[in-house]
């Protein structure tokens, strides 16, 4: 078994979607054993990968930041992707009552902690605040993972 985590951005358009779907089944399919991928389920890049590990036959391990993540965070446009990913997971949701950059960076560091390796969706800018995706690519450097960067050429955050 193989644990991937990911992180990415959120806010990938339409077509970056459908770029780093692409980018994401060619990394995913060529692991030698059974694929289980984690991630904090976010919009964006980590549901992206979420659906990627699905097609592939891959488990799905989602750490949710804060008991009010749906709640809160989950627009509601995006509320049945959610709901679907999130009915064929394991769950474990971190033990902070409010979702906030500390639950987001403390959800990210125990998704590093779990995995074997990193995929981030990630154009290679700043964090847009506390546990943004720079945020995690610096700590799952620092943990010494290896990180996979994917940012295919003409993606754009929307």
């Amino acid at each position: 078994m193989v644990r991937i985590g990911i992180t990415g951005h959120t806010n990938l358009t339409d077509a970056t979607a459908e770029l780093v779907a692409a980018e994401l089944r060619k990394i995913l399919a060529d692991q030698p054993d059974r694929l289980v991928g984690v991630t904090c389920l976010a919009r964006g890049a980590d549901q992206v990968f979420a659906r990627v590990v699905l097609e592939l036959d891959g488990a799905l391990e989602v750490v949710l930041p804060a008991a009010d993540y749906r709640e809160r965070k989950v627009e509601p446009g995006n509320v049945a992707d959610f709901d679907s990913l999130i009915a064929v997971a394991s769950v474990r949701t971190m033990p902070f009552a409010e979702s906030n950059g500390d639950a987001y960076m403390a959800a990210s560091e125990h998704v590093l902690s779990i995995v074997d390796k990193v995929v981030a969706v990630w154009d290679g800018g700043p964090s847009g605040g506390h546990g943004g995706t720079a945020d995690v690519v610096g700590a799952a450097r620092a943990r010494g993972l290896d990180v996979t960067v994917v940012w295919p050429e003409r993606a754009a955050r929307s």
